[in-house]
Protein backbone atom coordinates (compact mmCIF):
# COMPACT_ATOMS: atom_id res chain seq x y z
CA UNK A 1 0.00 0.00 0.00
CA UNK A 2 1.21 3.52 -0.78
CA UNK A 3 1.86 5.92 2.13
CA UNK A 4 -0.52 8.84 2.34
CA UNK A 5 1.38 12.20 2.58
CA UNK A 6 0.78 14.09 5.78
CA UNK A 7 -0.90 17.47 5.43
CA UNK A 8 0.89 20.49 6.86
CA UNK A 9 -0.90 22.05 9.73
CA UNK A 10 -1.69 25.71 9.38
CA UNK A 11 -0.73 27.78 12.37
CA UNK A 12 -3.18 30.48 13.20
CA UNK A 13 -1.71 33.95 13.59
CA UNK A 14 -3.00 36.38 16.09
CA UNK A 15 -4.04 39.63 14.41
CA UNK A 16 -1.75 42.63 15.29
CA UNK A 17 1.43 40.59 15.45
CA UNK A 18 4.21 40.82 12.75
CA UNK A 19 6.53 38.15 11.56
CA UNK A 20 10.21 38.79 12.35
CA UNK A 21 12.60 38.59 9.40
CA UNK A 22 15.71 36.61 10.18
CA UNK A 23 18.86 38.21 8.65
CA UNK A 24 20.41 36.07 5.96
CA UNK A 25 24.01 36.91 6.94
CA UNK A 26 26.31 39.75 8.10
CA UNK A 27 26.19 42.76 5.71
CA UNK A 28 29.43 44.78 4.92
CA UNK A 29 28.92 48.50 5.59
CA UNK A 30 30.75 50.95 3.21
CA UNK A 31 33.15 53.25 5.10
CA UNK A 32 33.01 56.87 4.03
CA UNK A 33 36.46 58.39 3.29
CA UNK A 34 36.75 61.59 5.34
CA UNK A 35 37.26 64.75 3.25
CA UNK A 36 40.76 66.41 3.33
CA UNK A 37 40.67 69.32 5.77
CA UNK A 38 40.97 72.77 4.22
CA UNK A 39 43.96 73.63 6.41
CA UNK A 40 45.88 70.64 5.07
CA UNK A 41 44.98 71.57 1.48
CA UNK A 42 46.24 75.10 2.12
CA UNK A 43 49.48 73.81 3.62
CA UNK A 44 50.11 71.56 0.62
CA UNK A 45 49.39 74.40 -1.80
CA UNK A 46 51.70 76.80 0.06
CA UNK A 47 54.47 74.19 0.20
CA UNK A 48 54.20 73.57 -3.56
CA UNK A 49 54.38 77.33 -4.26
CA UNK A 50 57.38 77.70 -1.93
CA UNK A 51 59.17 74.82 -3.64
CA UNK A 52 58.64 76.42 -7.06
CA UNK A 53 59.96 79.75 -5.75
CA UNK A 54 63.05 78.09 -4.28
CA UNK A 55 63.80 76.26 -7.52
CA UNK A 56 63.42 79.49 -9.52
CA UNK A 57 65.70 81.36 -7.10
CA UNK A 58 68.28 78.56 -7.23
CA UNK A 59 68.25 78.58 -11.03
CA UNK A 60 68.55 82.40 -11.12
CA UNK A 61 71.53 82.31 -8.71
CA UNK A 62 73.20 79.58 -10.76
CA UNK A 63 72.75 81.62 -13.94
CA UNK A 64 74.08 84.75 -12.20
CA UNK A 65 77.15 82.91 -10.86
CA UNK A 66 77.88 81.50 -14.31
CA UNK A 67 77.62 84.95 -15.91
CA UNK A 68 79.80 86.48 -13.17
CA UNK A 69 82.48 83.80 -13.60
CA UNK A 70 82.58 84.50 -17.32
CA UNK A 71 82.83 88.26 -16.68
CA UNK A 72 85.67 87.78 -14.16
CA UNK A 73 87.55 85.59 -16.65
CA UNK A 74 87.17 88.21 -19.39
CA UNK A 75 88.35 90.96 -17.02
CA UNK A 76 91.41 88.96 -15.95
CA UNK A 77 92.23 88.33 -19.59
CA UNK A 78 91.90 92.04 -20.41
CA UNK A 79 94.07 93.10 -17.44
CA UNK A 80 96.78 90.59 -18.37
CA UNK A 81 96.85 92.03 -21.87
CA UNK A 82 97.02 95.57 -20.46
CA UNK A 83 99.95 94.72 -18.14
CA UNK A 84 101.90 93.11 -20.98
CA UNK A 85 101.26 96.13 -23.17
CA UNK A 86 102.52 98.50 -20.43
CA UNK A 87 105.68 96.42 -19.99
CA UNK A 88 106.38 96.24 -23.72
CA UNK A 89 105.79 99.98 -24.13
CA UNK A 90 108.45 100.72 -21.48
CA UNK A 91 110.96 98.44 -23.25
CA UNK A 92 110.17 99.92 -26.67
CA UNK A 93 110.57 103.52 -25.43
CA UNK A 94 113.93 102.68 -23.80
CA UNK A 95 115.17 101.02 -27.03
CA UNK A 96 114.06 103.97 -29.16
CA UNK A 97 115.82 106.44 -26.84
CA UNK A 98 119.01 104.35 -26.84
CA UNK A 99 118.93 104.09 -30.61
CA UNK A 100 118.59 107.86 -30.93
CA UNK A 101 121.48 108.36 -28.50
CA UNK A 102 119.24 109.72 -25.73
CA UNK A 103 118.26 108.56 -22.26
CA UNK A 104 114.78 107.31 -21.47
CA UNK A 105 113.39 108.65 -18.19
CA UNK A 106 110.41 106.55 -17.03
CA UNK A 107 107.36 108.22 -15.54
CA UNK A 108 107.41 108.95 -11.83
CA UNK A 109 105.91 106.12 -9.78
CA UNK A 110 102.42 106.71 -8.43
CA UNK A 111 102.30 103.86 -5.91
CA UNK A 112 104.41 103.11 -2.83
CA UNK A 113 104.39 100.29 -0.31
CA UNK A 114 105.30 101.34 3.23
CA UNK A 115 106.45 98.96 6.01
CA UNK A 116 106.90 100.03 9.61
CA UNK A 117 110.16 98.62 11.00
CA UNK A 118 110.56 100.31 14.41
CA UNK A 119 108.64 101.04 17.60
CA UNK A 120 107.60 104.54 18.62
CA UNK A 121 108.50 104.72 22.31
CA UNK A 122 109.54 108.26 23.19
CA UNK A 123 108.89 109.77 19.73
CA UNK A 124 107.19 113.09 19.06
CA UNK A 125 103.38 113.27 18.77
CA UNK A 126 103.74 114.40 15.15
CA UNK A 127 105.50 111.17 14.12
CA UNK A 128 102.98 109.15 16.09
CA UNK A 129 100.10 110.91 14.32
CA UNK A 130 101.57 110.40 10.84
CA UNK A 131 102.06 106.66 11.48
CA UNK A 132 98.45 106.53 12.65
CA UNK A 133 97.29 108.27 9.44
CA UNK A 134 99.30 105.76 7.40
CA UNK A 135 97.54 102.98 9.39
CA UNK A 136 100.88 101.58 10.59
CA UNK A 137 99.97 100.80 14.19
CA UNK A 138 102.21 97.75 14.66
CA UNK A 139 105.76 96.76 13.71
CA UNK A 140 105.96 95.02 10.29
CA UNK A 141 102.58 96.39 9.24
CA UNK A 142 102.42 97.43 5.59
CA UNK A 143 100.11 99.62 3.49
CA UNK A 144 99.85 100.96 -0.04
CA UNK A 145 100.17 104.74 -0.41
CA UNK A 146 99.30 106.94 -3.38
CA UNK A 147 102.30 109.18 -4.05
CA UNK A 148 101.67 112.91 -4.25
CA UNK A 149 103.22 116.00 -2.66
CA UNK A 150 101.34 115.60 0.65
CA UNK A 151 101.99 111.86 1.05
CA UNK A 152 105.72 112.23 0.20
CA UNK A 153 106.06 114.91 2.91
CA UNK A 154 104.35 112.55 5.39
CA UNK A 155 106.77 109.76 4.47
CA UNK A 156 109.74 112.10 5.04
CA UNK A 157 108.51 112.88 8.57
CA UNK A 158 108.42 109.20 9.58
CA UNK A 159 111.30 108.01 7.37
CA UNK A 160 113.50 106.75 10.28
CA UNK A 161 110.69 104.39 11.34
CA UNK A 162 109.65 102.95 7.95
CA UNK A 163 111.01 101.20 4.87
CA UNK A 164 109.25 102.07 1.63
CA UNK A 165 109.60 101.81 -2.12
CA UNK A 166 107.85 101.20 -5.42
CA UNK A 167 106.26 97.72 -5.67
CA UNK A 168 105.95 95.89 -8.98
CA UNK A 169 102.93 93.94 -10.21
CA UNK A 170 104.21 90.64 -8.80
CA UNK A 171 104.57 92.13 -5.30
CA UNK A 172 101.08 93.67 -5.36
CA UNK A 173 99.64 90.39 -6.61
CA UNK A 174 101.36 88.24 -3.97
CA UNK A 175 100.55 90.61 -1.10
CA UNK A 176 96.83 90.78 -1.86
CA UNK A 177 96.43 87.08 -2.67
CA UNK A 178 98.49 85.80 0.28
CA UNK A 179 98.10 88.45 3.00
CA UNK A 180 94.93 90.22 1.83
CA UNK A 181 92.20 90.83 4.40
CA UNK A 182 89.18 93.06 3.94
CA UNK A 183 87.49 95.45 6.34
CA UNK A 184 83.87 94.23 6.38
CA UNK A 185 81.57 95.63 9.08
CA UNK A 186 84.69 96.87 10.92
CA UNK A 187 86.00 93.30 11.09
CA UNK A 188 89.14 91.72 9.59
CA UNK A 189 87.85 89.12 7.12
CA UNK A 190 90.04 86.92 4.89
CA UNK A 191 89.39 87.46 1.17
CA UNK A 192 88.52 83.86 0.32
CA UNK A 193 85.67 84.64 -2.09
CA UNK A 194 85.00 87.25 -4.77
CA UNK A 195 81.49 87.77 -3.36
CA UNK A 196 83.04 89.45 -0.27
CA UNK A 197 84.71 92.03 -2.53
CA UNK A 198 81.59 92.46 -4.69
CA UNK A 199 79.42 93.07 -1.62
CA UNK A 200 81.65 95.89 -0.34
CA UNK A 201 83.06 97.42 -3.54
CA UNK A 202 80.52 96.34 -6.17
CA UNK A 203 79.04 99.85 -6.29
CA UNK A 204 82.46 101.12 -7.46
CA UNK A 205 82.74 98.48 -10.21
CA UNK A 206 85.19 96.28 -8.26
CA UNK A 207 83.73 92.76 -8.12
CA UNK A 208 86.72 90.42 -7.92
CA UNK A 209 90.33 90.06 -6.79
CA UNK A 210 91.69 91.00 -10.23
CA UNK A 211 89.70 94.27 -10.15
CA UNK A 212 91.15 95.05 -6.72
CA UNK A 213 94.74 94.35 -7.83
CA UNK A 214 94.26 96.42 -11.00
CA UNK A 215 92.82 99.38 -9.06
CA UNK A 216 95.72 99.33 -6.56
CA UNK A 217 98.54 98.79 -9.08
CA UNK A 218 97.36 101.39 -11.61
CA UNK A 219 96.22 103.84 -8.86
CA UNK A 220 92.81 104.19 -10.48
CA UNK A 221 89.91 106.54 -9.72
CA UNK A 222 88.68 104.31 -6.88
CA UNK A 223 92.09 103.75 -5.30
CA UNK A 224 91.03 105.37 -2.02
CA UNK A 225 87.99 103.08 -1.57
CA UNK A 226 89.96 99.97 -2.61
CA UNK A 227 92.89 100.78 -0.31
CA UNK A 228 90.65 101.59 2.67
CA UNK A 229 88.85 98.27 2.12
CA UNK A 230 92.15 96.40 2.51
CA UNK A 231 93.19 95.82 6.11
CA UNK A 232 96.85 96.80 6.79
CA UNK A 233 99.08 93.85 5.84
CA UNK A 234 100.58 91.93 8.78
CA UNK A 235 103.96 90.77 7.48
CA UNK A 236 106.42 88.34 9.05
CA UNK A 237 109.86 89.40 10.27
CA UNK A 238 112.23 89.25 7.26
CA UNK A 239 114.14 86.04 6.62
CA UNK A 240 117.79 86.67 7.45
CA UNK A 241 116.89 89.56 9.77
CA UNK A 242 117.39 93.32 9.41
CA UNK A 243 120.80 94.97 8.96
CA UNK A 244 120.44 98.18 10.94
CA UNK A 245 117.03 99.75 11.53
CA UNK A 246 118.38 103.09 12.74
CA UNK A 247 120.40 103.77 9.57
CA UNK A 248 119.14 104.86 6.15
CA UNK A 249 119.14 102.36 3.29
CA UNK A 250 121.68 104.37 1.26
CA UNK A 251 124.09 104.15 4.23
CA UNK A 252 123.74 100.38 4.49
CA UNK A 253 120.76 100.29 6.85
CA UNK A 254 117.09 99.47 6.43
CA UNK A 255 115.10 102.70 6.92
CA UNK A 256 113.92 105.10 4.23
CA UNK A 257 113.23 104.91 0.51
CA UNK A 258 114.74 101.89 -1.25
CA UNK A 259 112.83 102.37 -4.55
CA UNK A 260 112.64 99.07 -6.51
CA UNK A 261 114.56 97.16 -3.81
CA UNK A 262 111.37 97.12 -1.71
CA UNK A 263 110.32 94.10 -3.79
CA UNK A 264 113.17 92.02 -2.34
CA UNK A 265 112.16 92.98 1.18
CA UNK A 266 108.53 92.04 0.43
CA UNK A 267 109.66 88.58 -0.78
CA UNK A 268 111.56 88.06 2.49
CA UNK A 269 108.62 89.17 4.64
CA UNK A 270 105.66 87.69 2.73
Amino acid sequence: MEAVPEKKKKVATVPGTLKKKVPAGPKTLKKKVPAVPETLKKKRRNFAELKVKRLRKKFALKTLRKARRKLIYEKAKHYHKEYRQMYRTEIRMARMARKAGNFYVPAEPKLAFVIRIRGINGVSPKVRKVLQLLRLRQIFNGTFVKLNKASINMLRIVEPYIAWGYPNLKSVNELIYKRGYGKINKKRIALTDNSLIARSLGKFGIICMEDLIHEIYTVGKRFKEANNFLWPFKLSSPRGGMKKKTTHFVEGGDAGNREDQINRLIRRMN
